[in-house]
């Protein structure tokens, strides 16, 4: 794998190489040993998801103060607009963010790691998303952030399709009201 790091120290895109031939294609999705000689991070991953979701469905952003979770993110199925945002305490880059486009085209996965909010814009008319996590899901600890909070400025895509959200996520508290801790 190819491992890029992003403006935002500790934030990774992961290409994998692409073997083809007559038959299709093959490629590693996750490979620990070449991850951690690339990055010198050591993910333990302890849970995989998968959310499937239809065009213009916005999850996010969530993250975890009790049990926070590393994520490493990628889809199987049609595009997405992947978001991580900086939430750790005393970061350089606190509060800000940082988008890729995930597609199974493209193949590439995200590592997000503690201390980010993450979520994602579905592009496509159906996208399936994977992803691994470092520690199993809180729902005492879980947050949320406000996907739409100007102090924090993301710059979503127009997806021509109704906004979908759920309730927690489009009620959402901003970045200034948000219990870190």
């Amino acid at each position: 794998m190819i491992a890029e790091e992003l403006p935002i120290s500790g934030l990774y895109r992961l290409t994998p190489r692409v073997f083809h031939d007559k038959r299709g294609c093959f490629f590693e999705s996750w490979n620990a040993r070449d991850f951690a000689a690339a990055t010198g991070v050591h993910a333990q991953f302890v849970q995989d998801n998968q959310s499937i979701s239809r065009k213009g469905t916005l999850r996010g952003l969530h993250f975890q103060v009790v049990s926070p979770q590393g994520k490493l993110v990628r889809v199987d199925r049609g595009e997405i607009f992947d978001v991580a945002v900086d939430l750790r305490p005393g970061s350089e880059t606190f509060g800000k963010w940082h988008a890729t486009v995930l597609s199974e085209e493209n193949r590439v996965a995200v590592w997000v790691p503690e201390g980010f909010a993450h979520g994602f814009l579905v592009l496509s008319e159906v996208a399936v998303v994977m992803y691994k996590v470092t520690d199993y899901w809180n729902p005492t600890g879980e947050r949320t952030l406000n996907f739409a909070d100007p102090s924090i400025g993301i710059a979503w895509p127009d997806v021509d399709a109704p906004l979908l959200l759920s309730d927690k996520d489009a009620s959402a508290p901003h970045l200034a009201d948000l219990k870190l801790l």
